[in-house]
């Protein structure tokens, strides 16, 4: 059950035959509109720290196992070298995400969030404290496996990127909406395994994001072979880019 936003609650209720009472309705959607509003000031707080740096924030979401840590891996590989980056890691438990980052001598922070199934700007603002950032261009927040709560918690950042994995499916996006909605940019990953799968196509794929989500950027990619990486880096560095024209222009 996550306590912070309420889904457990949500859960619990298809379990309970009792009749529905809508003052109690009523209290679990004020609660949970407040918990979104302290976040939204909180995230706020947290971007314009950001933006003090000029660093650009991208934040990954997407189902457990779409591969963000893998294309992370990747992606400090291929970026050029005077583009520099730090990561923030989400998961449940462990640190074993953030130790694969910092191998590549990245620094990584992780994020322990327990029962909760998301990372909010609380969090993110505490992780910063463990970064120099003076050091930093693009933060990356990898955000805890899942399509559903972390769409609804802004965790400060410029931009949303959604991994879509060819194992998952090419109808994720009509199942989970929420979270390709407001995505700039959803990337399917794991191109490889294509030869080896009947039941995915990327054109069906891409009509799914664009139903829910409208005309946008989206990407295909193989974090192991390398194939379509050098798209994924020039939109990181045209981004950073804008970012930090915008910020000189405000």
């Amino acid at each position: 059950m996550c306590e912070a936003c309420g889904c457990g609650t949500r859960h619990d209720r298809s379990h309970d035959h009792s009749p529905v009472r809508a003052d109690h309705d009523a209290t679990v959607v004020a609660v949970h509109e407040n918990l979104l509003s302290e976040n939204d000031h909180v995230a706020a707080h947290v971007r314009e720290h950001l933006e003090a740096h000029g660093i650009l924030a991208v934040n990954l979401m997407s189902s457990p196992g779409a591969g963000k840590t893998s294309l992370l891996e990747a992606t400090i590989a291929a970026l050029p070298k005077e583009v520099r980056i730090a990561v923030i890691e989400g998961d449940l438990e462990t640190e074993n995400d953030a130790e694969r980052i910092r191998r590549h001598g990245v620094p990584a922070v992780q994020i322990s969030t327990g029962v909760v199934c998301h990372l909010d700007a609380a969090m993110v603002h505490d992780a910063l404290g463990g970064l120099s950032l003076r050091d930093v261009d693009i933060l990356f927040i990898e955000n805890v496996g899942n399509l559903v709560c972390p769409a609804d918690f802004a965790v400060g950042q410029h931009r949303d990127v959604v991994l879509l994995s060819v194992t998952e499916g090419d109808d994720k996006p009509d199942k989970y909406p929420v979270a390709f909605r407001h995505a700039d940019l959803v990337l399917v990953t794991k191109t490889d395994l294509m030869p080896h799968l009947d039941d995915f196509d990327i054109a069906r794929a891409e009509s799914a994001v664009e139903r829910v989500r409208g005309p946008g950027a989206t990407a295909a990619l193989s974090a192991r072979t390398g194939d379509g990486l050098a798209a994924w880096t020039a939109w990181l560095e045209a981004e950073l880019t804008a970012h930090r024209a915008a910020l000189r222009a405000a």
